[in-house]
């Protein structure tokens, strides 16, 4: 298999930080994405590209096996646990035969490519013994959902490696929150189990509210003379709009909670947290005379 300079596709150095490398990621992600790029194969081939890229180098413990092995990284740590084994096996041969000189050799990081050859290449690993069975390498990817994408459950198509991947996104997961799919990493080696991907979800929110785990926040505003008066109101909640009373003479500052109108639980159908509004006065501008000589009046009755 031909080497991939995964830092060359990405256009970052080796000395990139991880956080160079996220931004640059999803800075080229966007441009060349196939939703933005209809029928492009050429854009299509770069997207597989820089996302096998990202998921080696975003990971620090992938990216240490891709700068020590190069393009059988992901057999890096199949190759230490055989050198490990061969160090006990040779611990225990040599407890045996105590006093003989026979030795049984070893491995170092110069035979790793022939160690592919015998190891992982359909011969039969050292001692003549049969070769082990190794799970492949897990991948790691990353969505960026908005706040209303989680509100309910969705579908979702992600390329991973090179392959379309359909999942679910349960409604009220959480920013941060990882998604393990079972089998869908690199493939296992010697008749292993693949690996798996872990998806980490990032959520981004641009509306009015502030979520707190299942319940959400929200400032209204209040005109003075309903706050003072008493009266009704119309406010927006994350499913739709709804009417409220507010008392008279009703304070800035005043907290009411709407049951069950916050976000769902996470794979919990039907069960919502609530929504606390914060009511803000808001002062009237540009008062006519007639307006401040009332005022005036209402402050000498004050």
């Amino acid at each position: 298999m031909a080497f991939i300079d995964y830092y060359k596709i990405l256009g970052v150095n080796k000395t990139a930080s991880e956080s160079d490398i996220k931004k640059t990621y999803r800075k080229l992600a966007r441009k060349y994405h196939p939703d933005l790029n209809p029928d492009d194969k050429e854009a299509e081939r770069k997207f597989k590209e820089i996302n096998e890229a990202n998921e080696v180098l975003s990971n620090p413990e992938n990216r240490k096996k891709y700068d020590k092995y190069g393009k059988d990284w992901e057999h890096g740590e199949a190759f230490e646990k055989a050198k490990a084994e061969q160090a006990q096996y040779e611990k225990r041969y040599q407890s045996q035969n105590y006093g003989k000189s026979e030795s049984r050799g070893g491995y170092s990081d110069q035979d790793f490519s022939d160690y592919f050859e015998a190891m992982f290449g359909g011969g039969r690993g050292y001692s003549g013994q049969q070769t082990r069975m190794f799970k492949g390498q897990d991948f790691h990817a990353e969505l960026h959902l908005d706040l209303e994408d989680v509100f309910v459950s969705q579908k979702q198509v992600l390329t991973v490696n090179g392959n379309k991947i359909r999942l679910t996104i349960p409604a009220g997961i959480e920013n941060g929150q990882i998604i393990k799919i079972k089998g869908q990493g690199g493939p296992g080696v010697n008749g292993g189990p693949n690996g798996d991907l872990y998806i980490k979800i990032f959520i981004e929110n641009h509306t009015g509210f502030r979520r707190d785990g299942i319940h959400l926040h929200t400032t209204v505003d209040l005109d003075l003379y309903t706050a003072i008066l008493g009266g009704e109101i119309t406010v927006d909640t994350f499913d739709g709009k709804v009417k409220l009373k507010v008392g008279p003479e009703t304070a800035n500052g005043t907290k009411v909670k709407l049951k069950g109108k916050g976000f769902p639980r996470y794979k919990k159908d039907h069960e919502y947290g609530d929504l606390f509004i914060t009511y803000q006065i808001i002062i009237p501008e540009n008062l006519t005379n007639r307006e401040k000589a009332l005022f005036e009046e209402l402050q000498k009755m004050r």
